[in-house]
């Protein structure tokens, strides 16, 4: 079926809140062709007000396999490809690492890694095929750099960067794009109601993950990121010939990605001769 339009077919998850909201309004002001999708509907519904004819609003929760294949099998039919997957949802959880409570840290990687594996993995055989596309995974400089009370969101972003890194090698040579956006703080919602917490009990993690929590707490609404031109961002890269493969997003994320390249020369040469020194000597 040939699609609306002949600009390209953007599928994006996670669009109630947030980059995933900001991206839609966006790229359907330039007149994509955007499958709009979220747990409910009825949050979303209002993003396609005016844009019937190059949008499809979508219900899917990313950890349900059957819904994640429902929702690539209907874009197909109405749009006849995916041309760029945007892995969107996902969401915090705040925690000491001691008190992580189970239940709460599965549900995190359940969203923000095995979800994104999901459509992924649905979406990357029509791409194969058309030997062109364009995967965005939405990371975070949480996924550069880690903070006291956020391990377990860590856990899920570095997964994200290193399984998107392999990706891209396995897909560049077939014609299919990768790229990570790693934000800094911005004024979504991924600090408030969407995510989770695990209240801090014990007093001597306090002036750790306690402060933590309370600077998060004390700056949300407040971050200087601002989500439509962080949106513009991604567009822009996506729409580039030679898009990277990480897109810091806010002069935090840049000052702290850079901050961790510091951290990690000053261990790697000050260890230098130990790290060398495990090696068999020349000649053995």
């Amino acid at each position: 079926m040939a699609t609306k339009s002949n600009k390209p077919v953007w599928l994006i998850t996670g669009c109630s809140t947030g980059f995933g909201r900001e991206l839609v309004k966006q790229l359907l002001a330039k007149s994509y062709n955007v499958v709009i999708t979220a747990r409910d509907t009825d949050k979303i519904q209002d993003l396609a007000e005016g844009y019937e004819n190059n949008s499809l609003v979508l219900a899917l929760d990313v950890t349900n396999k059957d819904q994640v294949q429902e929702v690539v099998v209907r874009t197909q039919e109405v749009f006849g490809r995916i041309d760029v997957l945007v892995n969107n949802a996902g969401f915090g959880y705040f925690s000491s690492f001691e008190e992580g409570e189970e239940e709460k840290i599965r549900a995190q990687f359940e969203t923000n890694i095995f979800g994104l594996i999901q459509i992924t993995q649905a979406v990357l055989p029509g791409m194969r095929s058309r030997k062109s596309g364009h995967i965005v995974n939405l990371s975070s400089i949480g996924g550069l750099r880690s903070f006291p009370s956020l391990a377990f969101y860590h856990a899920t972003k570095y997964a994200v960067e290193g399984m998107s890194e392999a990706l891209s090698l396995e897909t560049v040579p077939l014609g299919i794009k990768v790229t990570l956006v790693e934000p800094g703080p911005f004024r979504t919602d991924w600090a408030g109601r969407s995510s989770l917490h695990t209240p801090l009990n014990i007093s001597d993690y306090e002036p750790t993950v306690g402060e933590r929590m309370k600077a998060t707490a004390g700056y949300h609404g407040k971050q200087k990121g601002d989500p439509v031109r962080g949106a513009l961002a991604i567009i822009k890269a996506v729409e580039s010939e030679n898009p990277p493969l990480r897109l810091l997003l806010g002069q935090a994320a840049y000052d702290l990605a850079n901050g961790k390249i510091d951290l990690l020369k000053t261990d790697f040469e000050t260890w230098k001769d130990v790290t060398i020194g495990s090696d068999f000597p020349e000649g053995e």
